[in-house]
């Protein structure tokens, strides 16, 4: 039993290997090539989910594997991998969305045919997901950074598929520079950490941070922070997210937005929770004021988007903020001595990450299918489309209303659970730091709010009324294959809500590692139909009883209409039009339209713009034409990095003098260097 879960490990990382040499043996067969590497991918990742719920519902509490043959190709290296909670748990978030988005490509690879190598996709989409799942079980620094370089490099390529438009170029030279930038961060962090261990194994350094100096590990806090922070798209280190999602293609947006940030998430929890040990009380205040921030700003930018894919990657911020909160409120009650809401608080977190993994994905999927029906990202174009692609618009509406955190579905119950940890962390200490908790609790109430206006808009604006375009009027439905992929993560969707406490007891052997405790027992009544909080008064929930409860009430519409309206008469009729004679594409109601409350309160934040040209005939009061368009300005783009930008420039136009083509010069900055080097290391 006990080598069961790194056989399925081993042959999963093979699977995704296959699958990137299969691609590329039938590059100019491009059925061949989208069928063996996207069915690769497929086996591949249900391996990985075997390996993962094996790991997490058995009874040993990690696996380790080693490559000797690498070791020996590749000397001063270790290569082995290690499948303990915290790994096998994200494991089993890259398989079960890569199993969804692999049997999407099937369908979505064959727009690209006869104009981009459906082989390069493959490749390079398998290369992501070997190295994200690399990232998530190496064992010691020297993989994990190789890993993470890899899954970098790879989805840069992806970002940049479609390298024709200008919008693709820009954004993936974006992504490459931070992800370079937050790359440099991490390897300093754990250069601090290599520097008291003396060793690059993970092993050695869990609980490492016991043995530091308050100085060094506040500093390999901050670089972490940095450095996780950026791959998780936190403000306002934001900006490569809003700018990649959209461009790259939608099933790589899906893995991106589900997975890829949440190696940040990762990082952070392997690091705060297991190498830098109990954490100063700034640590968790730290985080989950970055989370508040995100989460509001992140879906308040959303609201005005009208990019149906920048929306979904701005609720993407939105979200990591929200898991944040319930990792900052963990690392505080750590630092004031209360494990079992530091376990409360972990399961929320690290809940709403899966949750996050599975919705988002799905409305990735989504848009991804509206995409390829009408050729466009933007909703004024759109509408319409619930009567040509039926099926979509159910999933996308699936979607929708589990990430606006409605009953009975995922998102509910792990923004539930942050509530009740937030609220019960009010008397956990005695100074006004305590005032943090019921302030986040305020600000994940109007995150919600938010999310729920934005995508009551961002429905209704590309799904409903009429056509406002030529290819919306004529989109069609999704293949089988991409209906499939969505199927599959709408019911992980309405699995995780209905039956919360069975996959919480998945999760002790993860609370356990990190906190030592195990909750499963205390959070489950009445044989798991019911969610409990840690706490008598706080209340309880039950997601499932909702939908018995509701399902035993459907027979009472019918039953009255049998008394009160069996016999009465159903007539039809137009639309009322308000006295027109019909009804048009230009009478409904804009995305602009449905935002612009929000923009004027919140007006001091987006300090929007407008400009209105109108074009008359004969008389100034009636006009022939009207051009109206609206814009608010992205704080933190012109704000902060367009100034760095240009410092930037300026500083590297008076460095380029050193660039002289002397030799002798270059053997001086070398010989320098090298000094500063040995003078440092003694």
């Amino acid at each position: 039993m006990e080598g069961i879960p790194m056989l399925l490990l081993t042959l999963a990382l093979w699977g995704y290997v296959t699958g990137s040499l299969a691609g590329l043996v039938c590059w100019r067969r491009e059925k061949l090539a989208n069928l063996f590497s996207f069915g690769s991918a497929a086996l591949a990742a249900l391996c990985g989910i075997g390996a993962s719920v094996v790991c997490l519902a058995g009874s040993a509490t990690s696996f380790e594997i080693r490559w000797e043959f690498l070791e020996s190709a590749v000397p001063y290296l270790k290569f082995s991998v290690r499948l303990d909670p915290l790994s096998a748990f994200f494991l089993l978030i890259v398989s079960s969305l890569g199993l969804a988005l692999s049997i999407y490509s099937f369908g979505y690879a064959r727009s690209f045919y006869g104009r981009k190598r459906v082989a390069v996709l493959g490749a390079f989409y398998n290369g992501l997901l070997l190295a994200t799942t690399l990232t998530f079980v190496a064992d010691n620094i020297w993989l994990f950074l190789i890993a993470w370089e890899i899954m970098a490099l790879t989805a840069y390529c992806l970002v940049s598929f479609e390298h024709e438009q200008p919008e693709t170029r820009d954004a993936g030279v974006l992504y490459f520079i931070m992800s370079h930038i937050d790359a440099g961060c991490i390897i300093l962090g754990f250069l601090l950490l290599f520097q008291m261990s003396g060793d690059y194994g993970f092993d050695s350094l869990h609980g490492l941070g016991a043995k530091m100096s308050p100085g060094k590990r506040d500093a390999a806090f901050i670089l972490f922070l940095l450095g996780f922070g950026i791959k998780a798209g936190i403000v306002p280190l934001h900006i490569w997210l809003p700018a990649a999602h959209p461009v790259a293609p939608s099933n790589v947006s899906a893995f991106m937005s589900g997975v890829l940030i949440k190696t940040g998430i990762y990082g952070l929890t392997r690091v705060c929770f297991d190498f830098l040990g109990t954490p100063p009380l700034w640590w968790g205040v730290t985080l989950l004021a970055i989370g508040m921030i995100s989460a509001v700003l992140g879906v308040l930018y959303a609201l005005m988007e009208h990019d149906l894919k920048r929306l979904l990657a701005y609720h993407s911020i939105e979200n990591i903020g929200i898991i944040l909160m319930g990792l900052g409120a963990a690392l505080m009650f750590l630092h004031t001595a209360h494990p079992v809401l530091a376990a409360l608080a972990l399961i929320a977190g690290l809940y709403h990450t899966i949750n996050h993994a599975t919705f988002k994905g799905l409305l990735f999927l989504g848009a991804g299918a509206v995409l390829h029906a009408t050729h466009t990202r933007n909703m004024e174009e759109m509408g319409g489309l619930i009567k040509r692609m039926p099926q979509t618009a159910f999933f996308f509406l699936v979607g929708a209303v589990a990430i606006s955190a409605l009953p009975p579905l995922n998102g509910f119950v792990s923004e539930w659970l942050t509530y009740q940890a937030l609220l019960q962390g009010f008397g956990t200490t005695e100074s006004l730091v305590r005032l943090v908790f019921p302030l986040s609790g305020a600000m994940l109430a109007l995150t919600g709010a938010l999310a729920a206006a934005c995508f009551v808009k961002a429905f209704g604006i590309s799904f409903l009324a009429q056509p406002r375009s030529e290819h919306a009027g004529k989109a069609k439905e999704a293949s089988p294959s991409m209906l499939f992929g969505m199927a599959l993560l709408a019911g992980a969707c309405l699995l995780l809500g209905l039956f919360p406490t069975h996959f919480i007891r998945l999760m002790d052997p993860l609370t356990h590692q990190l906190t030592g405790q195990q909750l499963s027992a205390r959070l489950s009544l009445a044989d798991g139909l019911v969610l409990a909080s840690l706490a008598r008064d706080t209340g309880t929930v039950s997601t499932l009883g909702m939908v018995i409860l509701s399902a035993c009430l459907l027979p009472v519409p019918f039953a009255l209409w049998l008394v009160f309206g069996r016999n009465s008469k159903t007539r039809r009729g137009p639309t009322w039009d308000c006295g027109q004679r019909a009804l048009t594409p230009q009478m409904e109601y804009t995305a602009t339209g449905f935002s612009k409350p929000i923009r004027m309160i919140f007006k001091a934040l987006f300090r929007p713009r407008r400009e209105v040209q109108r074009e008359y005939d004969f008389s100034p009061y009636f006009a022939t034409t009207l051009r109206f368009e609206s814009h608010v300005e992205e704080v933190f783009e012109r704000r902060i990095y367009r100034p760095a930008r240009i410092l930037i420039i300026r500083a590297s136009r008076r460095i380029r003098a050193i660039q002289m083509g002397s030799i002798h010069a270059y053997l001086l900055y070398i010989f320098v260097t090298l000094l500063l080097l040995l003078l440092f290391a003694i």
